[in-house]
């Protein structure tokens, strides 16, 4: 397995040096600057030039790209040009703010579409199963942003159940439990949101990988063998069926830091996905940059994590 984890390491290399040319050019090659997106209108062409220079912005696509990851090779992802900061300083501000929201998202996601989908289908064509499915298409369908909106209206202005947005209670000094509390309470809304909205399509990869695992041999062997429905089903059917879904798992880890754009931005919480949307109105591509690569080296290990977890799932794929 040690082998098997260093030539996948090894492999993923130019994996991740094609990632890094083709972000560099999408927002090198992408119309406008940071310089043009101030809009100031007193900013004259001479000015205009020495600013590029200074930022760098007047070099050669190749030398700008070399220079780029020289920089990240060797940990410096450069400055905000937005934050007038350490691209480095800003991820770590941010993104673990979005990181708590995509946890508790992560958790309740699987945890509640594990239980509903491997009983949607041990109940297939039931009165249960077809509820589940249309809520599921429902909440499948229904955008971010009308949902967001409608939850803040109910819950956050007419009933006052939850906190408008923000992370924090404006003005307060909240410590220990007191903030963790303050903390959770701003962060229901955006999870309950986002739980509603991806886990629709996590139900249906487990009743549909449950209908036909049930299916199987070996679980009409271990049914005539007199077993109990709770032992055949959980026992011997949950295992194979949740080998399908080792990948997906695996492939959260890059989401977990990513952060939701749409939902932070509704909610004002202060996560990477906000930012990175601020990033790109102020065309900071440096902090872009910088988190792009971020999630493309998270993706990678992402899926070197995902071969090693079917190895230890599968006797089958370990031996070879």
């Amino acid at each position: 397995m040690k082998q098997f984890v260093i030539r996948r390491l090894i492999q993923s290399i130019p994996t991740l040096l094609g990632a890094s040319i083709l972000i560099f050019l999408i927002f090198a090659l992408a119309p406008g600057d940071y310089i043009t997106a101030q809009g100031n209108p007193n900013l004259t062409e001479e000015r205009a030039a020495e600013l590029r220079a200074i930022y760098g912005l007047d070099k050669p696509l190749p030398e700008r790209y070399i220079i780029w990851m020289g920089n990240f090779l060797k940990g410096e992802l450069g400055d905000s040009l937005l934050f007038k900061q350490p691209v480095k300083d800003v991820l770590k501000t941010f993104i673990w703010n979005s990181f708590i929201i995509a946890l508790a998202v992560l958790v309740l996601q699987w945890t509640i579409a594990s239980v509903v989908g491997i009983f949607a289908a041990i109940k297939q064509y039931s009165i249960y199963d077809s509820l589940v499915t249309l809520l599921v298409f429902l909440a499948m369908s229904l955008p971010s942003f009308f949902i967001g909106l409608l939850f803040l209206k109910l819950f956050a202005v007419d009933y006052q159940i939850f906190p408008l947005g923000g992370k924090i209670t404006t003005g307060s000094n909240y410590t220990g439990l007191a903030y963790v509390w303050d903390v959770m309470k701003h962060m229901a809304l955006p999870v309950i949101v986002l739980t509603l909205l991806s886990i629709g399509g996590l139900t249906r990869y487990f009743r549909t990988n449950m209908l036909e695992v049930i299916k199987q041999d070996y679980v009409r062997t271990a049914r005539a063998k007199g077993l109990k429905e709770r032992v055949v089903i959980f026992k011997h059917a949950l295992r194979n069926a949740l080998l399908p879904l080792i990948t997906l798992f695996a492939l959260e880890l890059p989401a977990l830091f990513s952060g939701a754009i749409i939902t932070e931005k509704i909610f004002n919480w202060p996560g990477m996905g906000k930012v990175a949307l601020d990033g790109i109105f102020q065309r900071d591509y440096p902090l872009l940059l910088g988190f792009l690569m971020l999630l493309a080296l998270l993706t990678v290990i992402a899926n070197i994590l995902a071969d090693v977890l079917y190895g230890a799932a599968d006797p089958r794929v370990r031996q070879k």
